[in-house]
């Protein structure tokens, strides 16, 4: 005889109880969900911190709640070069770097870095939105990194604090602080200076003791570090245009499934046209804040000989053959 209540009993229990596992699934925290620490050396007002927080919120956002960014600016983690290394070995998960700094390690990085390379901003957007851009994150991922996006940074010129700089001879001798990059460094002496190598953060004690007479950078750096107080003679050499990268360590990558990958990329991308704007702005008023304080700006009406110092350096620290190639595809983007 068949106890067909007692099948029913049981196949009701059976279907309570798996309903029940997936209520459960549902409403528990994924495993994977974290807070992400993210490094910035600069203050908490700048277009690169801004952007960060953007990117944050469209984390957030898209991840429903699960994951978030705990942004440390100010150096607070460390100077740039410091904070590398920690982010390749996984103690820092995210940063904010100049590519200059990538240079000792990542070859692609001095290629972007190379004096007189870019014609305009415009030129840099077409490389960095475009294919090649792309190809240049895609070779971090060898170097423990995951390349995310590039920020803007702008045009770097020299400032100092002794003498307008109007050619080369008037370089002669001056102590320039440079980024802590080999390729800064022999840019310097090229140009007839005595380079300096410093953290970012050291520049304004270094310009305040004499140990430096000047520094190289863009605008808003000049003004928002109060350099231009220090330092009132700035000459618009231009001669880089070396933009931000947004890197995400490697090992920090590989716990991210397929699906947050995409999310943190895209968020990356779009924090990166979001910070355009706030960048071109700030430019517009760091450099008039700079000419209402009385600093001397010099325009060079021809820099070929700042340009043919420095023509050396492509073979040097970038003169393998695929590298060449690369530089000469850069040249020749629209």
């Amino acid at each position: 005889m068949v106890d067909r209540h007692g099948g029913s009993w049981h196949r009701a229990c059976a279907a309570l109880a798996g309903g029940l596992v997936l209520l459960a699934a549902a409403l528990a925290p994924p495993a994977a969900a974290r807070e992400f620490r993210v490094a910035d050396t600069q203050m908490a007002d700048y277009p690169t911190v801004r952007a960060l927080e953007h990117m944050g919120r469209l984390i957030l956002e898209r991840s429903r709640g699960r994951h978030s960014l705990r942004i440390f600016h100010s150096s607070q983690l460390g100077e740039e070069k410091a904070t590398i290394e920690q982010t390749r070995i996984g103690a820092i998960d995210i940063n904010r770097t100049n590519v200059a700094p990538l240079g000792s390690f990542i070859p692609e990085a001095n290629v972007l870095a190379l004096p007189f390379l870019f014609r305009s901003v415009e030129h840099l957007h077409s490389v960095l939105d475009g294919p090649i851009g792309d190809e240049i994150l895609a070779r971090f991922e060898a170097h423990g990194l995951v390349g995310l996006a590039f920020y803007d940074s702008g045009a770097r010129s020299i400032y100092n604090s002794v003498r307008p700089i109007r050619s080369m001879i008037d370089l002669k001798g001056l102590r320039i602080r440079v980024q802590q990059s080999d390729m800064m460094v022999d840019m310097m002496k090229a140009l007839g200076a005595e380079p300096v190598a410093l953290p970012y953060g050291q520049v304004g004690v270094g310009l305040s003791t004499g140990l430096i007479q000047g520094a190289e950078n863009n605008w808003p750096s000049y003004v928002t570090t109060d350099h231009y107080r220090a330092a009132r003679y700035l000459t618009l050499t231009e001669h880089t245009m070396s933009p931000e990268v947004v890197v995400v360590s490697k090992r920090v990558w590989e716990t991210l499934s397929e699906e947050d990958r995409a999310i943190f990329r895209q968020a990356a991308r779009e924090s990166s046209r979001a910070m355009r704007a706030q960048w071109e702005k700030l430019e517009q008023t760091s450099r008039q804040q700079a000419e209402r304080a009385g600093v001397e700006i010099v325009t060079l009406a021809d820099r070929s000989a700042f340009e043919a110092a420095v023509t050396g350096l492509a073979a040097r620290f970038a003169g393998e053959a695929d590298l060449m190639a690369l530089i000469e595809r850069i040249r020749q983007a629209r």
